[in-house]
């Protein structure tokens, strides 16, 4: 291979497997998804390093928020990072770009390697304790109808999240659709605005620097900034973010979604986009309470619950998380 990755961790692989594991591995951002290992990138380079599948024990996503965002003043952003913990608790944090793909490679690792853990410890015991609260309200007996489905809804889960990268690559879609629809097209034209003049500045810098001009490496510093900051930015219209090729990503998501649920056969007589692990969960869990009896009525108090839900609406972190995984695809829908 061009770049043998490194090793993290006292397992290593033996470099004809690593090397073949490596090609074929699924590319997800900077990092990848092997049959044999993890490949994990380190600041500069793209799958430098590589954790055994077997050393890991959990892959979880960690956003950090800049200092804006605390304060309410100023710019801020969030920043995803993708975190893995192998062997005696030793971690590893990768930085992306783009949230989406860290959602994208925590959904592809648990499908692939279901033992490995995707929420962090802190998580895991606050999902305990949730549950545990979950349970108390749940004490009034079920009926007959109530328990069938909840073991319906129980084994359709089970089969649907062995394909959680389908539903995360919808979900996905389907924010992507909402935030380009939602972004006014002069923010869109006045980044690509930038972009040319950070290109003309670069260029009448260099030029000038050849000649000798006092003044010219102050405009190639403006315009590798303005070319590095505002192509950066999610909203200059490229090959992958217009409208046409967002449309192109929701359709074959969604058709995606629909031809796995259809080859299950589940005979749930809910609209196969929305049949994401998370829905039947929290549909699982509106007849556990008590607020419906079968499935029908189980998915229109989850679509209920979603309507009412908005920014004035306070949550969990837990909840906030399982409404950002399901949302977006109402949302696009119209709730239909």
């Amino acid at each position: 291979m061009f770049l043998k990755p490194a090793k993290l961790g006292e397992k290593e692989i033996p470099e004809s497997i690593l090397s073949e594991d490596k090609k074929h591995c699924k590319k997800i951002g900077p990092c990848g998804i092997g049959k044999e290992a993890l490949y994990l990138n380190s600041f500069y380079l793209e799958r430098r390093y590589y954790v055994p599948a077997a050393s890991v024990s959990r892959v979880f996503k960690r956003v950090a928020m800049s200092k804006g965002g605390f304060t309410g003043k100023g710019l801020f952003a969030t920043m995803p990072y993708l975190v893995v913990v192998y062997e005696d608790g030793k971690e590893k944090q990768c930085n992306f770009k783009y949230e989406d793909q860290v959602d994208a490679f925590v959904a592809s690792a648990k499908e692939r390697f279901p033992q490995i853990k995707t929420v962090s410890e802190a998580a895991e015991k606050r999902l305990a304790e949730a549950e545990k609260k979950q349970a108390e309200k749940c004490l009034t007996p079920l009926s007959e109808q109530a328990k069938e489905t909840v073991n319906v809804l129980e084994q359709a889960k089970a089969a649907l999240t062995k394909r959680l990268s389908l539903f995360t690559e919808l979900t996905n879609a389907a924010k992507k659709k909402r935030t380009y629809e939602k972004t006014k097209p002069f923010y869109k034209w006045l980044a690509l605005f930038m972009v040319v003049m950070g290109v003309a500045a670069l260029a009448y810098g260099v030029f000038s620097f050849m000649n000798h001009d006092a003044f010219a490496v102050y405009f190639v510093l403006f315009g590798m900034a303005a070319i590095f900051l505002f192509s950066g930015a999610n909203v200059m219209p490229t090959s992958t973010n217009n409208r046409k090729a967002i449309e192109k990503r929701l359709t074959a998501a969604e058709e995606a979604v629909t031809g796995y649920v259809d080859s299950l056969h589940l005979g749930l007589p809910v609209p196969a986009c929305y049949l994401h692990p998370v829905t039947v969960e929290r549909m699982q869990r509106a007849v556990r309470e008590g607020r419906a009896e079968s499935v029908e009525d189980a998915f229109d108090v989850v679509k209920n619950d979603l309507k009412k839900t908005n920014a004035d609406v306070s949550v969990t972190q837990e909840e906030f998380d399982e409404i950002m995984a399901i949302k977006p695809v109402f949302l696009v829908r119209d709730y239909v």
